[in-house]
């Protein structure tokens, strides 16, 4: 029997069999766990355990913080990651909860309450999209670089599902229209023109005197978070629901001085943005 002559096997053939280091699947397993989790998360408010859903969600959320961070801490970026990364995004913060608030409530209102979830799935995949899409834009100013363009995909599956927060914390539960009215909103905020600090340019270097203080500070907020889940996640979303006038007052502050700069000296070049904290896109 002839053994194949591996010398005429074409060079990109040969090339799909290459090694792969580890540091390039270490930030791919992690957003595959958090894929894991949104599905759970899924299956858990079918059977009507809204505590576990909800927590399996938050758990996503802190894997989606932290497996970019990862891939940029080992050099582990990828064109692959960035793209398993949004659609990992889609289901755990655009599927799932619409999802769960369905089976929590908005069922009460069978087709408007369907309606309703999937119009807050459709807004975070549409939210995702332009983000993708816009990542690379060469004409956004520097400091555009520290805020988002509508609500982000996480904290909007966060700060959506603070109805179901406080029905954990025996707050009577509102009347289906108002949290189909809510979710709308939110779903709004996410697909809208509204500028959302992010705080990603932010110089993150900390005095030395202030480590153990910031250090102990989170140790507590980690501990109230598991101490007291919904009293914290329903602060959480009203503090960030209240600050998101304070980011669109910066951001037009930060337009207008700028805008101010350039009609003073027009021949000035523009200034480049900094580089995103993302991992990186080809073409949000």
């Amino acid at each position: 029997m002839e053994m194949p002559d591996t010398t005429q096997i074409p060079e990109t053939r040969r090339r799909r069999f290459r090694t792969i280091p580890i540091r390039m699947l270490v930030p791919n397993l992690i957003t595959l766990l958090a894929i894991c989790a949104g599905l759970t998360a899924i299956r858990l408010s079918t059977e009507g355990r809204m505590e576990l859903a909800v927590a399996a969600i938050v758990f996503a959320a802190v894997l989606d913080g932290v497996d970019g961070r990862i891939a940029r801490m080992i050099k582990g970026q990828s064109k692959f990651g960035a793209e398993l990364d949004s659609l990992a995004d889609f289901v755990n913060f655009g599927v799932a909860p619409g999802l769960i608030l369905y089976f929590w409530q908005l069922h009460d209102l069978n087709n408007v309450g369907w309606i309703a979830s999937m119009v807050f799935a459709i807004a975070g995949s549409l939210r995702l999209a332009r983000f993708n899409a816009t990542m690379d834009d060469p004409d956004k100013p520097a400091f555009a670089a520290n805020f988002f363009t509508g609500m982000p995909a996480p904290l909007g599956a966060i700060t959506v599902m603070l109805p179901v927060y406080l029905s954990f914390l025996d707050v009577p539960m509102p009347p289906a229209l108002i949290t189909t009215a809510y979710v709308l909103v939110i779903a709004f905020l996410m697909v809208s023109r509204l500028p959302v600090f992010s705080g990603k340019a932010v110089n993150m270097r900390v005095p030395r005197e202030l480590v153990l203080l910031i250090s102990a500070s989170a140790v507590l907020f980690v501990a109230l978070l598991i101490g007291y889940p919904w009293h914290m996640l329903s602060l959480i979303s009203i503090f960030y629901l209240a600050s998101l006038p304070f980011g669109w007052k910066s951001y037009r502050q930060q337009e207008r001085a700028l805008a101010a700069r350039m009609a003073a000296s027009p021949s000035a070049p523009a200034e480049e943005p900094p580089p995103s904290d993302d991992r990186p896109v080809p073409l949000p």
